[in-house]
């Protein structure tokens, strides 16, 4: 099978080119170049695509690629031209030769059975019976004896059938030349086949410009107004659309152009009426009549300045005089036949023509029959212009005066046409009017600046126009669509129209013109206007290029100014070699339009990437910071001119869409030297306020792959070279520089840095009197000093962004995790973060051991005051202070009931979203009546099978299941057939869909074809005959259609000839039947072809059909059950009595149905009857009366070119219905959640899995259990992360889940563990002396706890980080969760919620908030003495902490913590006191005391809880993949402003322009705190000495710096 060279050597390249014409040589040539270009070699891929076709058996199309002489390096065109001429034009006595050339041996000298036989069995899947008398006497022959063989048994095998027997069914030349669609549309109408040609491209890139894919009068009115007004637009649209279906076809607006602008008076008025025959009754009624003339006087106005009498007239009387003069019926309006008599001399009907006339030609794409149409075409439209003058926004262009005075010259611009027939349209009135003034000589040359020309469509322009070049032009080409609506390439934008000469529309129907013929200009050369670039790089804006200033170019006698729409009509139908657009606007000074000629030409520079050395080590923490001994390099990249009048902004978006790189990606510096940029960052400045004049140089700096930005990278790396440019901007609105991937950890420090008692703890100082260096899991105080640092420089108020190198540097140092240029997780820094500085920060220098006891059935009061207490004995720092809070973790034993509980504090509220447990999906639903496909929308679950989508399905469309056919449909084919049995994907090649099918009868066995009436059907024993040439009878023996869902496709057994492999192709089996499935097909014709089978090469396309079909089905009916269902894509027919301008085309064909059917295969592409050797596109099916035997073959439609140019509307293809289902199912998918469910959903029980076993104390082994998380106490700020990231069935995914959650007065006291009411019987103990009036203190919290840890292990010490969850609120003691809830506030949107207008009174009337005295006894501190003097007390402690629990007095939900002198360092780690009047008995021995009465009351009026208030201050998005994606940080100033800080920059921005959709990481701030509560006294103490911190940083740096 792979031989080296070509098996045709007895058939020399010099005798195949003497059986080849030149025509067919030139032909072969071209097509070898089209498909291989410059090669001399075609690849065996694209040999069987192009030379073959699809149809051939791989394997034998293999072997005639070999035999051909192809290799690996492909075929040569030689080798091609022989083997072609030999296949089609060679001799049986050749031919046989190369058969037997196939099956030779090396030598070629004869052939071996063994190889013939191998050989036999890959082509054809067999060996004839016949070989055994080939190979008679001995195992090897020789041609002449093969030769013999041969011609004796010419149906031996596939080779012999195929160019031996029965002729040849492909030949080198397709002769057969039916008429092409626009040949029949030609002869039909009154224009030229090449005006036909010439229209089709204008008209698909008018349609290309629709939403919906139709061309409706949402299209075209844009289109064509103005010129024509808006009040005419619908009825132009209408006389365009004959057959009423919203949609102007591409035959019906080739006959509207036809009688519009080539046919006669009286055809061209009768288009005129339908125009105002708003109602298509065929009359104008008065109503019409007087809608009629107002538009007409509007036509006249807008395109005249001479003065009729209708214009002095009163509206009524006119109308009146029309209907007395011309109402032949005397029935109050006029018919078609009265308006033709009006119109005929009327001069404002004549002036709606000529302006009818002129946006035909424009506008819709229609060529000048004559060089004076031409003329007088572009000269009316230049002379409304003139009038108007010039319009900021508009576009026009230059154009050499040279060439403008040959093209006048050859339209005969300047003079008056005689005409010799005097019924012409334009000349039927009294009023006509001369030449006039050269309508250019109004306007003023005035040098002007604008936008829009940077807006103009791309255009490649040659030195001539041909038609070849405008077919490839399409929409997506970039080829116009400009920055005004519906301008494109078609002159669709038209800014004023007119045509003012009345003998314009003479030529294509007979009208005589007096003229010469002066030569036709060539393609317009505004090459002489335009100085020579002497920077050679590429321009990104379109302005042609610069006009030349010296010597001065004078308007009239160096160039012409014409309006865009002129230059689209002159280029159309001339060519250029430049355009040289140039926009209007106004003067900032004048405020009068003006044309600038000489925009801002700017150069701008784009960076060269920096080569990176491999960083090793730890000085990798640095992330992406170039070495300093790297300086950019920045390059010349590109030029462009803009005008002085655009903004930054404009300049920015342009540039962007025209390089392709997102805005968010690119920045704009004005570049001033070498080390001196200025980022242009203000978007409202123009050029024209910023003084930038031509030659100025930009940089356009595009973000790394990292995220980071190369100036920022530079300005970073040589900092110490350079001074950093001081600008003054708002405190805290300064961004952090991207150093590689650490937006995560730019979001992080900026929420923090947001947090104002946090700030204002660094900013004064403080931090630097707390500095704990000798913590052992702390990072010697690096990370406080780093922070502190960045903070001061975040809030100096005069860089509007800094790097976070040191920050960066310690944080890498101390978590390698966090090394590299990978993407990380925002709350896994910001955890780390807070740790960091809580540790650098902590009080306690010396930790004690703690033990955590089990709850052993404790009051939960008592529990939580130990855990409370056990954790401040060795965490104490303003972090504690503002982020801890605390959280009740219980397990219950399923066996024995006991109950543990464990309190663990958090500084995070983790709440897990709920993952989505449904799947969306719309499938459409499309029936056998025809009528409209209906588009369903389902909510299935996640492990739902096909069986039950179906029966959801079939609820919603009425269909049993039975009768719904799921299929793949991808492309226009159905690719595969889902089983019931399968899980529903939501990743599918192509689209789901479902077909009503035939309610299913009782199967039928393939293998049983007695079971099928066979009454009517020929012989069966003809299926198992040969033809005397080899052919296969057709399979009436299988009257079954396509498989059901439920039994998968297999391989029908072979007929009894057992043909495989180019016999007859394997068809799938059919267990039960009653369809068949259709494709859409059409022709597709190219000139450029290899044999002729390729000439005309099949197309599917549409939607594939579902076509009952059983054993009574009989061909018609086959045809009438496919038309019903693709009538609704045809469009219908005109009324009888409003027919067509011109005969309606394809009524003239004759066919009853628009299409034929064939039998093809599964592809569509080949016969499913006939062998691939017949190179057969599918037998066609008869439209007759007998029996329709299709067997298991698919049936193509194959639509009538001309009824598919003419009827088939393909944007009716993809039309369906919408059910309800499909938005109540989008709307429950995206529904968003509120951040009470979240809550809700984290506070509920679960129970733990076999794999999760509990050890209870109790039982002594491991136990199934339930576990309940809750939140027991809040902090000040409470930060709430919302888990995106979750890890779900072996893999990591992000939730898109868009979550709800209020930005004022957030009130989570509802999720808060009521306290017992029986606790608040008890009256605290009153502190002694000074201690009376000193406040108690209030518990704060916030550290994230996931919850992870058992309330059954003991003796477990606490970390340095505890992981806990949750929240600190008071709900009422009395109450349960959910009564609070339902009385505490809800959780609006952002949107809507409003702040309170105070914060709520705290404790009694005669308590305040407040913190101790400075100076007091009660003090902050950090001593180890105090921490022990809390240890002394620690009885006591529990005691009067448990009482104070009871009263229920909490900031937040927390329980206030009554204290002892001793205590309150301790306490004073949570924050607040409350201050309260000292009344009755305290605590004896531990022992709780009696109280009053009067202690009674007290009590009650306690009682009364606050609720905890939160309001928003930050957000920390995430938008984009997991692994990826990019952070962002929304926060609140002081200045109760927002700002967006996205990395480097910082911007405000209105509350209602937050992303709120993406939010990761939540910041609340509890409303009414005091900041300066949260200030450590520093008098008396002593600063730490961080000089070598610095110096340590100095050095590491400088190490780094040395490696690089």
């Amino acid at each position: 099978m792979g031989a080296k060279e070509s098996r045709i050597g007895f058939l020399s390249y010099e005798e195949a080119l003497r059986r080849v014409t030149d025509v067919e040589l030139k032909r072969l040539k071209d097509a070898f170049k089209r498909t291989c270009g410059l090669s001399y070699y075609m690849g065996q891929h694209c040999f069987i695509r192009e030379v073959l076709g699809d149809g051939v058996p791989p394997k034998v199309a293999e072997v005639i690629y070999c035999s051909f002489g192809g290799t690996s390096k492909g075929l040569h065109f030689n080798n091609l031209i022989v083997g072609l001429v030999l296949l089609t034009r060679g001799k049986d006595e050749e031919k046989a030769k190369y058969i037997f050339s196939l099956f030779s041996s090396e030598s070629g000298n004869y052939v071996i059975r063994e190889e013939m036989e191998r050989m036999l069995h890959v082509v054809d899947g067999k060996v004839p019976d016949t070989l055994r008398k080939c190979f008679s006497e001995g195992e090897k022959v020789n041609y002449e004896k093969f030769r013999n063989w041969l011609f004796l048994n010419k149906d031996a095998f596939t080779f012999s059938r195929w160019l031996l027997s029965g002729g040849v069914y492909v030949t080198l030349t397709d002769d057969s030349d039916t008429p092409t669609f626009y040949q029949t549309l030609a002869g039909v109408t009154h224009l030229e086949e090449s005006d036909i040609i010439d229209l089709e491209k204008r008209y698909w890139l008018l349609k290309a410009q629709s939403r919906t894919g139709r061309f409706d009068l949402e299209t075209f009115g844009p289109l064509v107004s103005p010129p024509i007004r808006p009040s005419l637009s619908e009825g132009l649209f209408n006389a365009f659309d004959e057959n009423r279906d919203n949609h102007i076809d591409f035959k019906e607006i080739s006959c509207g152009l036809s009688a519009c602008c080539r046919g006669p008076l009286a055809e061209r008025q009768k288009f005129c009426f339908k125009v105002f025959d708003v109602d298509r009754d065929g009359v104008l009624s008065r109503v019409e009549l007087r809608d009629m003339v107002v538009a007409l006087l509007e036509v006249w106005k807008d395109n005249r300045t001479d003065d009729i009498p209708e214009l002095h007239m009163d509206l009524s009387d006119i109308v009146e005089g029309i209907l007395n003069a011309h109402d032949t019926t005397k029935m109050g309006h006029l018919t078609l036949e009265d308006y033709q008599i009006w119109s005929v001399k009327n001069v404002l009907a004549n002036e709606f023509l000529n302006l009818l006339f002129q946006v035909c030609h424009i506008v819709l794409g229609l060529r000048p029959a004559t060089p004076e149409e031409e003329g007088q075409i572009i000269r009316g439209w230049l002379e409304r212009e003139s009038r108007y003058g010039l319009q900021a926004g508009h576009n026009w262009f230059i154009i050499s005066m040279q060439w403008w005075q040959q093209w006048k010259e050859y339209v005969k611009y300047d003079a008056n046409p005689v005409v010799i027939e005097p019924s012409s349209v334009l000349n039927g009135g009294k009023y006509s009017f001369g030449t006039a003034a050269h309508p250019m000589e109004q306007v003023e040359d005035r040098i002007g600046s604008s936008l829009s020309y940077v807006n103009t469509t791309e255009e490649k322009f040659s030195d001539n126009i041909s038609t070849a070049s405008e077919a490839s032009e399409t929409a997506g080409s970039g080829f116009l669509y400009s920055a005004t609506p519906g301008a494109d390439v078609c002159f669709a934008r038209q800014h004023n129209t007119s045509d003012n000469n009345n003998q314009c529309l003479l030529g294509a129907n007979g009208n005589i013109l007096l003229h010469l013929n002066p030569q036709k200009p060539g393609a317009i050369d505004n090459q002489p206007l335009v100085t020579q670039e002497p920077v050679k790089a590429t321009s990104l804006t379109l302005e042609g290029g610069r006009l030349k200033r010296t010597p001065q170019l004078i308007h009239g006698r160096d160039y012409e100014m014409v309006p865009e729409p002129v230059w689209r009509a002159l280029y159309h139908w001339y060519g250029a070699n430049l355009a040289l657009p140039r926009p209007v606007i106004k003067n900032s000074k004048t405020d009068i339009p003006e044309l600038e000629l000489f925009p801002r030409y700017l150069l701008f520079l784009r960076q060269q990437p920096a080569t990176r050395t491999q960083q090793s080590n730890i000085w990798v923490n640095m992330g992406n910071v170039p070495s300093p001994n790297a300086p950019l390099k920045r390059v010349l990249a590109y030029t462009g001119c803009f005008s002085r009048m655009q903004t930054i902004k404009e300049i920015h978006e342009y540039l962007s869409q025209r390089l392709r790189i997102k805005e968010e990606d690119m920045r704009l510096w004005l570049y001033n030297s070498e080390n001196y940029l200025t980022l242009l960052d203000d978007e409202d400045h123009k050029l024209e306020y910023l003084k930038i004049q031509d030659e100025q140089h930009l940089v356009i700096e595009v973000r790394n792959k990292d995220m980071s930005w190369p100036e920022e990278m530079s300005f970073i790396a040589n900092s110490s070279k350079i001074d950093r440019h001081k600008v003054p901007t708002e405190k805290g609105a300064t961004g952090l520089s991207n150093l590689g991937n650490t937006c995560f950890m730019n979001s992080s420090i900026q929420c923090v840095s947001n947090t104002q008692p946090l700030t204002q703890y660094f900013i004064s100082g403080r931090h630097l009197y707390e500095l704990n260096r000798t913590n052992p899991i702390g990072m010697k105080g690096h990370m406080a000093k780093c922070y502190g640092d960045l903070v001061q420089e975040l809030w100096s108020g005069t860089q509007k962004n800094v790097a976070p190198l040191k920050l960066r540097w310690t944080i890498a140092k101390y978590a390698p995790r966090f090394n590299g240029f990978q993407q990380q997780d925002s709350q896994e820094l910001l955890a780390f973060l807070l740790d960091g500085l809580h540790e650098d920060l902590n009080r306690v220098h010396e930790k004690p051991y703690v033990e955590l006891k089990d709850s052993d059935g404790r009051p939960d009061w008592e529990v939580a005051a130990e855990a409370w207490d056990n954790h401040l004995r060795r965490n104490r720092s303003i972090v504690v202070d503002l982020f801890h809070g605390q959280l009740r973790s219980q397990v219950k034993c399923k066996t024995c009931g006991h109950i543990s509980v464990r309190f663990d504090p958090f500084n995070f509220l983790s709440l897990p979203l709920p993952m989505d447990s449904y799947m969306h999906l719309e499938i459409t639903v499309i029936k056998l009546d025809g009528t409209t496909p209906v588009r369903y929308g389902l909510r299935l679950n996640m492990d739902e099978k096909y069986t039950g989508l179906k029966k959801q399905l079939s609820d919603l469309c009425g269909l049993n299941s039975e009768q719904i056919l799921l299929a793949e449909v991808h492309g226009s084919n159905i690719k595969n057939f889902p089983q019931d049995n399968q899980k529903v994907r939501l990743s599918v090649s192509g689209f789901l869909c479902a077909f009503e099918i035939p309610v299913p009868v009782s199967p039928i066995s393939a293998s049983s074809p007695t079971q099928t009436d066979f009454s009517s059907s020929p012989s069966t024993n003809e299926m198992f005959t040969l033809t005397t040439n080899g052919d296969l009878p057709r399979p009436i023996f299988i009257p079954n259609g396509m498989p059901n869902t439920v039994v998968p496709c297999g391989t029908e057994k072979n007929f009894t000839n057992g043909m495989v492999n180019g016999h007859m192709p394997s068809l799938p089996d059919s267990p039960f039947t009653g369809y068949i499935i259709a494709v859409h097909r059409k022709m597709m014709r190219t000139e450029l072809y290899f044999l002729s089978s390729q000439k005309n090469r099949p197309s599917l396309f549409g939607m594939p059909l579902i076509v009952p079909c059983t054993v009574h089905t009989r061909k018609k009916d086959l045809y009438d059950a496919v038309w019903i269902q693709v009538s609704r894509l045809a469009s219908p027919l005109p009324p009888q009595e409003a027919s067509n301008h011109a005969q309606d085309c394809d009524d003239s064909m004759g066919y009853q149905y628009p299409f034929t059917l064939r039998v093809v295969q599964k592809d569509g592409n080949s016969c499913a009857w006939c062998p691939w050797y017949r190179f057969c596109r599918g037998c066609k099916i008869d439209c007759g009366e007998d029996r329709a035997f299709i067997g298991n073959a698919y049936i193509a439609v194959d639509w009538d070119p001309t009824a598919l140019h003419l009827r088939y509307q393909t944007s009716q293809e993809r039309v369906v219905d919408e059910h309800e289902s499909v938005e109540q199912s989008r709307r429950a998918q995206a529904e968003p959640i509120n951040l009470d469910s979240c809550l809700r959903a984290f506070t509920s029980e679960e129970e733990l899995g076999e794999n999760e076993m509990y050890y209870c104390s109790k039982c002594k082994t491991h136990c199934l259990a339930t576990k309940k998380l809750d939140l027991w106490r809040l902090p000040p700020i409470l930060i709430i992360h919302l888990k995106r990231f979750q890890f779900v069935n072996g893999r990591w995914i992000k939730s898109q889940k868009i979550v709800k959650f209020p930005r004022e007065s957030f009130d989570p006291s509802a999720f808060l563990v009521p306290r017992d009411p029986a606790l608040c019987q008890h009256k605290p103990l009153t502190p002694q002396g000074d201690e009376l009036s000193e406040p108690r203190i209030l518990a704060r919290e916030v550290k994230k706890v996931d919850a992870q840890s058992s309330a059954g292990e003991e003796d477990v010490l606490l970390s340095k980080s505890p992981s806990s969850l949750s929240a600190n609120i008071i709900s009422s003691p009395k109450g349960s969760p959910s009564s609070s809830r339902k009385s505490g506030t809800s959780c609006p949107s952002s949107k809507n919620s409003s702040p309170n207008s105070s914060p709520r009174t705290l404790g009694r009337s005669k308590g305040r908030l407040r913190l101790p005295q400075i100076g007091s006894k009660n003090k902050l501190s950090s001593s180890k003495e105090n921490l022990d003097a809390s240890k002394e007390n620690g009885a006591g402690q529990i005691c009067e902490l448990a009482d104070a629990l009871s009263r229920g007095h909490v900031l937040g939900g927390s329980q206030p913590e009554l204290v002892t002198p001793q205590d309150h360092e301790v306490a004073l780690a949570n924050g607040f006191l409350y201050e309260h009047e000292a009344c009755g008995n305290g605590y004896s021995n531990g022992q709780l005391g009696n109280h009053s009465e009067e202690d009674s009351t007290d009590d009650q009026r306690e009682d009364t809880r606050i609720k905890p208030i939160y309001n928003l201050y930050a957000i920390s998005c995430h938008s984009g993949i997991l692994g990826g994606g990019h952070y962002v940080t929304y926060a609140k100033n002081p200045n109760c402003k927002w700002y967006c800080y996205n990395d480097s920059s910082c911007k405000e921005l209105h509350p209602d322009e937050i992303d709120t959709d993406s939010a990761y990481i939540l910041f609340y701030e509890q409303q009414g705190i005091d900041y300066a509560q949260f200030l450590p006294k520093t008098d008396g103490k002593k600063m730490a000495d961080t000089s070598s911190m610095d110096e340590d940083f100095e050095s590491d740096y400088k190490k780094y710096c040395v490696l690089q």
